[in-house]
Protein backbone atom coordinates (compact mmCIF):
# COMPACT_ATOMS: atom_id res chain seq x y z
CA UNK A 1 0.00 0.00 0.00
CA UNK A 2 1.07 3.53 -0.93
CA UNK A 3 0.87 6.54 1.69
CA UNK A 4 0.88 9.80 0.87
CA UNK A 5 -0.04 13.44 1.88
CA UNK A 6 0.15 17.18 1.32
CA UNK A 7 3.08 19.65 2.12
CA UNK A 8 0.78 20.45 5.82
CA UNK A 9 -0.36 16.76 6.59
CA UNK A 10 -4.15 17.76 6.29
CA UNK A 11 -4.66 15.76 3.24
CA UNK A 12 -4.00 11.92 3.18
CA UNK A 13 -4.00 9.40 0.77
CA UNK A 14 -3.98 5.60 0.39
CA UNK A 15 -3.36 3.69 -2.68
CA UNK A 16 -3.65 0.21 -2.66
CA UNK A 17 -3.36 -1.58 -6.62
CA UNK A 18 -0.87 -1.75 -9.46
CA UNK A 19 1.55 0.84 -9.86
CA UNK A 20 1.63 2.59 -13.34
CA UNK A 21 4.76 3.71 -15.40
CA UNK A 22 6.29 6.80 -13.91
CA UNK A 23 6.29 9.42 -16.59
CA UNK A 24 8.15 12.92 -16.65
CA UNK A 25 5.89 15.43 -18.13
CA UNK A 26 8.09 18.33 -19.61
CA UNK A 27 4.54 20.89 -20.73
CA UNK A 28 4.38 24.39 -19.83
CA UNK A 29 0.88 23.52 -17.94
CA UNK A 30 2.59 20.86 -15.13
CA UNK A 31 5.88 23.00 -14.98
CA UNK A 32 3.41 25.84 -13.66
CA UNK A 33 1.34 23.90 -11.63
CA UNK A 34 4.19 22.14 -9.69
CA UNK A 35 6.76 25.08 -10.33
CA UNK A 36 9.56 22.97 -11.55
CA UNK A 37 11.34 21.48 -14.90
CA UNK A 38 8.77 18.91 -14.89
CA UNK A 39 6.30 16.72 -12.83
CA UNK A 40 6.61 13.47 -12.17
CA UNK A 41 3.68 11.20 -12.39
CA UNK A 42 2.09 7.92 -12.18
CA UNK A 43 -1.30 6.65 -13.96
CA UNK A 44 -3.40 4.17 -11.21
CA UNK A 45 -6.27 2.77 -10.81
CA UNK A 46 -8.93 4.95 -9.44
CA UNK A 47 -10.72 2.29 -7.61
CA UNK A 48 -7.80 1.62 -5.32
CA UNK A 49 -6.88 5.38 -4.03
CA UNK A 50 -9.04 6.12 -0.77
CA UNK A 51 -8.56 10.16 0.88
CA UNK A 52 -8.16 9.18 4.36
CA UNK A 53 -7.87 12.55 5.95
CA UNK A 54 -8.82 16.00 4.27
CA UNK A 55 -11.26 15.14 1.69
CA UNK A 56 -12.76 18.67 2.34
CA UNK A 57 -9.30 20.67 1.58
CA UNK A 58 -8.83 19.32 -1.64
CA UNK A 59 -9.97 21.32 -4.78
CA UNK A 60 -9.96 20.54 -8.37
CA UNK A 61 -8.61 23.13 -11.14
CA UNK A 62 -9.83 22.61 -14.18
CA UNK A 63 -6.83 23.14 -16.69
CA UNK A 64 -7.64 22.32 -19.53
CA UNK A 65 -11.37 21.25 -20.81
CA UNK A 66 -11.77 18.10 -18.89
CA UNK A 67 -8.70 17.72 -16.92
CA UNK A 68 -8.70 18.51 -13.24
CA UNK A 69 -5.95 19.07 -11.30
CA UNK A 70 -5.93 18.39 -6.84
CA UNK A 71 -4.44 19.93 -4.77
CA UNK A 72 -4.59 20.72 -1.01
CA UNK A 73 -6.20 24.17 -0.69
CA UNK A 74 -4.68 24.93 2.95
CA UNK A 75 -0.97 24.53 1.58
CA UNK A 76 -0.94 24.01 -2.38
CA UNK A 77 0.30 21.34 -2.75
CA UNK A 78 -0.49 18.72 -5.94
CA UNK A 79 -1.73 15.36 -5.05
CA UNK A 80 -3.46 14.05 -8.64
CA UNK A 81 -5.02 14.75 -11.74
CA UNK A 82 -7.66 13.44 -13.43
CA UNK A 83 -9.18 13.40 -17.23
CA UNK A 84 -13.17 13.39 -17.95
CA UNK A 85 -12.31 10.96 -20.85
CA UNK A 86 -10.31 8.66 -18.62
CA UNK A 87 -12.74 8.09 -15.52
CA UNK A 88 -10.98 4.95 -14.36
CA UNK A 89 -7.97 6.21 -13.64
CA UNK A 90 -5.86 9.31 -11.99
CA UNK A 91 -2.61 10.64 -11.81
CA UNK A 92 -0.76 10.63 -8.29
CA UNK A 93 2.08 13.29 -8.02
CA UNK A 94 5.17 11.20 -6.99
CA UNK A 95 6.22 14.05 -4.82
CA UNK A 96 3.23 13.30 -2.38
CA UNK A 97 4.82 9.71 -1.37
CA UNK A 98 5.21 9.10 1.56
CA UNK A 99 5.83 5.55 1.10
CA UNK A 100 9.08 4.33 -0.51
CA UNK A 101 8.49 2.98 -4.13
CA UNK A 102 11.09 0.83 -6.19
CA UNK A 103 9.91 1.87 -9.35
CA UNK A 104 11.83 4.09 -11.83
CA UNK A 105 10.86 7.08 -14.04
CA UNK A 106 10.05 5.18 -17.59
CA UNK A 107 10.07 7.98 -20.09
CA UNK A 108 9.39 11.81 -20.33
CA UNK A 109 6.63 13.42 -22.29
CA UNK A 110 6.04 16.87 -23.59
CA UNK A 111 10.28 16.95 -24.03
CA UNK A 112 9.94 19.37 -27.50
CA UNK A 113 8.71 21.80 -24.69
CA UNK A 114 10.87 21.03 -21.86
CA UNK A 115 12.41 24.39 -19.61
CA UNK A 116 15.18 25.54 -21.58
CA UNK A 117 17.08 25.94 -18.78
CA UNK A 118 16.34 22.00 -17.89
CA UNK A 119 18.62 19.24 -19.68
CA UNK A 120 17.25 16.06 -20.23
CA UNK A 121 20.70 13.46 -18.61
CA UNK A 122 18.68 10.01 -18.15
CA UNK A 123 18.27 7.38 -20.71
CA UNK A 124 14.90 7.34 -20.46
CA UNK A 125 12.81 7.05 -23.59
CA UNK A 126 11.91 10.86 -24.54
CA UNK A 127 8.40 12.21 -26.45
CA UNK A 128 7.94 15.33 -28.06
CA UNK A 129 4.49 15.29 -27.25
CA UNK A 130 2.10 12.74 -25.51
CA UNK A 131 3.27 9.14 -25.27
CA UNK A 132 2.04 6.63 -28.04
CA UNK A 133 -0.84 4.72 -26.68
Amino acid sequence: MIKGSCLCSSVKFEYQGELGEIAMCHCQQCRKAQGSAFACNMPVARSGFNLVEGKALVTEFESSPGKKRAFCSKCGSPIYSRRDDLPDSIRLRLGSFDTPIEEKPAYHIYAASKAMWWEILDDCKQYDALEPR
